[in-house]
């Protein structure tokens, strides 16, 4: 009889066994998260048991301290917690009744991304299974700016983002969808994001060029359309930035069209400060060879062999070598070479000069006399007359300058009727003559004042 007890006890406490055994099973691949959401790491019980009597425990299996999330004797219990979980996990204790534990993680950081395992344990049995976290963090919109112009009238293009996890992809397209390769690529890790730039060039006009970051899951995009007058306004401000009521206009339409990255007038300003060393280079594009014409200039300027300088100097005397083709007034002189279409640029230095006159002058201008040198004349020039810097306009206006220029850059642009000053070593413009006509040859012309100077330091045409 007893041997009966004993085999029936044996028997119950197998059977009790094997009705608590369970199977704890998670998903069939990694968790996708993203940061600044909340997630749930699938993790259950097979068969659907109640495991509300049951321990459960969290844990990460790639740190050293892996405590995510415990629960035990009806309640949780996270006072050996990981820090950084501290107040972010949660389970259902409704599920647990189910037989679910999975476990609901909020505000997902970068950090949140690895290994963890479930473990459910009962009085006889126990089991786990493992969850992979893989986590993206999708940065802020992409936004592409205007970088300027290459030398061959090509608009520069740039786009950036951060705040991305992991490194993002970087593409290019065009309307039709094609890629497009980028120019330069630049990605930097911030502490747990990346932030990425990169560049391109785009000769077509009237064309949608899309920008895209892309991680495994997610994508953002923005598009620029590169309209004609996006071409023409570039090319035209990276020549006058620097004129106040042209920054003032420039700002305006930059304000309106780049809204969404520039929202303070500072950092508009500050943007506008790396352009203008790339309107230096754009100019710079445009130079052409000039050489002073000796048979135009002064009888009293020497002008050197190579056409490049002119200074006052010659002894000789009123009256002799009075050409039709010579200044006989005005200490000037003409480039050789004039131009009646497209764009040109060429410096001078006017260091230690103490009068001088800078510009261009139509072919047929007047060379004699003291006749006041003004555009309804044939010149735009601008110039400096006792230590007062002025253009040259149906009268003289003042120019107020912080320096006293060193080398003067003269830009014209035929088509559109400009004629532009810069203070090359400052970078900072002297004056701007707009909205002319011209219908005859322009050519360079530079002087040194008037016959009571004797300023002996030359012009010189700079090459570098």
């Amino acid at each position: 009889m007893k041997l009966i007890c004993l085999t029936l006890l044996i028997i119950s406490g197998i059977t009790d066994s094997r009705s608590e055994q369970f199977k704890v099973v998670g998903p069939a691949g990694p968790v996708l998260a993203v940061a600044g959401e909340d997630v749930i790491l699938p993790c259950s019980v097979k068969p659907n048991i109640s495991v509300v009597d049951m321990r459960v425990e969290w844990f990460r299996l790639d740190l050293r301290d892996s405590l995510v999330h415990v629960y035990d004797d009806h309640k949780d219990k996270n006072t050996d917690q990981i820090q950084s979980y501290s107040g972010r996990t949660e389970l259902n204790h409704q599920e647990l009744q189910r037989g679910d534990a999975s476990l609901k993680l909020s505000s997902v950081r970068v950090s949140d991304e690895g290994l963890y395992k479930c473990f459910i344990q009962s009085t006889s049995w126990f089991d786990d299974t493992t969850v992979t976290v893989n986590v993206e963090a999708v940065g802020r919109p992409p936004v592409i700016t205007v970088d300027g112009f290459d030398h061959s009238g090509g608009l520069h293009l740039q786009c950036e983002s951060e705040g991305w996890y992991p490194e993002p992809d970087l593409e290019w397209l065009d309307s039709e969808g094609v890629s497009l390769s980028s120019e330069t690529t630049e990605k930097h890790r911030n502490t747990d994001r990346f932030s990425a730039k990169h560049t391109i060039t785009v000769h077509e006009r009237d064309s949608k060029i899309h920008c895209r970051f892309k991680l495994k899951h997610h994508m953002l995009e923005t598009l620029i359309i590169t309209t004609s007058n996006m071409f023409n306004f570039w090319r035209t401000s990276v020549i006058m930035i620097s004129v106040f009521v042209v920054l003032s206009v420039i700002a305006g339409i930059l304000i309106a069209v780049f809204a969404h990255k520039y929202k303070e007038r500072d950092q508009l300003l500050q943007r506008l400060k790396t352009i203008i060393p790339k309107a230096l280079m754009y100019l710079r594009t445009h130079t052409v060879n000039v050489i002073l014409d000796a048979d135009t200039a002064h009888p009293r300027l020497i002008v050197s062999d190579d056409g490049k300088q002119v200074r006052f100097g010659n002894t000789q005397t009123e009256g002799e070598d009075q050409g039709k083709d010579r200044f006989d007034k005005d200490l000037g002189v003409l480039g050789k070479e004039g131009f009646s279409s497209g764009c040109f640029y060429f410096e001078v230095q006017v260091k230690g000069q103490t009068e001088w006159d800078l510009g261009v002058a139509r072919e047929s201008a007047d060379r004699k006399g003291l006749n006041y040198r003004s555009p309804e004349r044939g010149y735009w020039i601008v110039g400096r007359r006792d230590g007062r810097y002025l253009a040259r306009g149906s009268s003289d206006y003042s120019l107020s300058l912080s320096v006293d220029p060193e080398r003067v850059g003269v830009f014209l642009d035929y088509e559109k009727g400009f004629v532009f000053f810069y203070d090359v070593e400052s970078c900072s413009h002297i004056y701007t003559f707009t909205d002319q006509s011209f219908n005859e040859k322009l050519y360079p012309f530079v002087s040194v004042g008037y016959r009571r100077n004797y300023n002996s330091t030359p012009l010189i045409i700079c090459d570098d």
